[in-house]
């Protein structure tokens, strides 16, 4: 899989540009603020349907412009298709291969990505909800429906909060929200469960290699309401759990139990990386995770994901560097950087270097001949 090209309409400050990508590396290099990040979003959202910077459509939208929109031309299974998104006053429109899609699950399963940026480096010593997002990314990837799953417990939880915060909440209405909130937050965390038992097998493997057989890595889940086996058992265990603190929540005014409180353990030899991990650790335990999901896509779809570098190459140090682009020379990558060292470019063997400025590509360079 990988894309062969976009077209961008007044996305971020890309006016109107088309840019034809090598299948293999592209290495998008300039001054900051040019628009290599945003270049990265803009195939980002052919994934999720939605940004990895911003929650908020509109954003994307060229500074007094009224719309935006960016196509994107892929080849999956040796088939060409295209993926065409527009954002305006009125929301926004997807389609695929011309045909209109309601609900961006729809877009899910057509192209996988995996974003890497210096955000994701914090990922282990950062706050629970930087890995709950680690896993809920891939998850609804991987699988759509726990993509709807979690959508419906998200919505489900404002109500019940919402219900709480009220100065005499109707018992009837908190029982219903409970049932709801017990039903699909068992799916999440049985999904989960099983995601970090595969992603763990994964990384360890990974790990141990970048570490010289030095570290054994570790993820250990850790659910607020812990898995039962199967999603039935956990959602009697968790709607029981919920009616138990129904007097809490109402004093607080907010659900304390649920896979929105979830965490994720990360042990280094045994030991948590999170509190006593040196920045090293904490990185190229990041950098494990990183390539596991890649791995992860490949065993699950039988299929390569495509990688987005933002600026994180100079983050790595030269052996990690090597061991990342050396590791994925089977899928097409995508590498943001303001200098790029000669070294990297030497071990290329194949791809492009584009020069980005002021929302354009100033020039395309053939890496064989730099």
């Amino acid at each position: 899989m990988y894309f062969k090209e976009i077209h961008l309409k007044n996305f971020r400050n890309y006016k109107n540009e088309n840019i034809v990508f090598h299948k293999k590396i592209n290495i998008l290099t300039g001054m900051n603020a040019q628009g290599k990040t945003n270049l990265l979003e803009s195939l980002y959202i052919m994934s999720l349907g939605k940004s990895f910077r911003t929650n908020k459509d509109r954003e994307m939208i060229g500074f007094k412009q009224k719309y935006c929109s960016a196509k994107a031309e892929y080849v999956k299974e040796k088939r060409e298709s295209n993926i065409e998104i527009a954002i305006g006053n009125e929301g926004k429109s997807i389609k695929i291969n011309g045909v209109r899609i309601e609900k961006n699950i729809e877009l899910l399963e057509n192209i996988y990505i995996v974003i890497f940026s210096p955000e994701d480096l914090k990922i282990i010593k950062d706050e629970p909800e930087k890995r709950r997002k680690f896993i809920d990314r891939e998850l609804c990837q991987l699988k759509p429906v726990y993509y709807r799953n979690l959508g419906r417990y998200k919505k489900i939880l404002i109500q019940r909060n919402t219900l709480l915060k009220q100065e005499r909440p109707e018992e009837a209405m908190l029982e219903v929200w409970d049932k709801a909130l017990a039903e699909y937050g068992s799916k999440i965390i049985i999904e989960r469960q099983g995601f970090l038992e595969k992603i763990n097998r994964i990384s360890e493997d990974l790990h141990f290699n970048i570490t010289n057989g030095k570290e054994k890595l570790e993820l250990i889940y850790e659910p607020v309401v812990p898995s039962m086996g199967d999603w039935e058992k956990t959602e009697l265990q968790f709607l029981e759990r919920l009616r138990k603190e129904r007097k809490v929540d109402i004093q607080r005014g907010n659900t304390g139990s649920g896979p929105h409180k979830d965490d994720m353990k990360v042990c280094i030899n045994g030991v948590d990386a999170r509190q006593y991990g040196s920045q090293g650790q904490q990185r190229t335990a990041a950098l494990s995770l990183k390539l596991a999901e890649i791995k992860l896509i490949k065993e699950e779809k039988e299929d390569d994901a495509i990688l987005l570098l933002d600026d994180v190459l100079s983050e790595l140090d030269e052996e990690r560097q090597q061991f990342l682009i050396n590791t994925l020379s089977d899928v097409q990558l995508f590498i943001t950087t303001s200098e790029t060292g000669k070294n990297l470019l030497k071990s290329l063997k194949e791809g492009y270097l584009f020069v980005i400025k002021q929302g354009r590509v100033e020039k395309r360079f053939d890496i064989k001949g730099l």
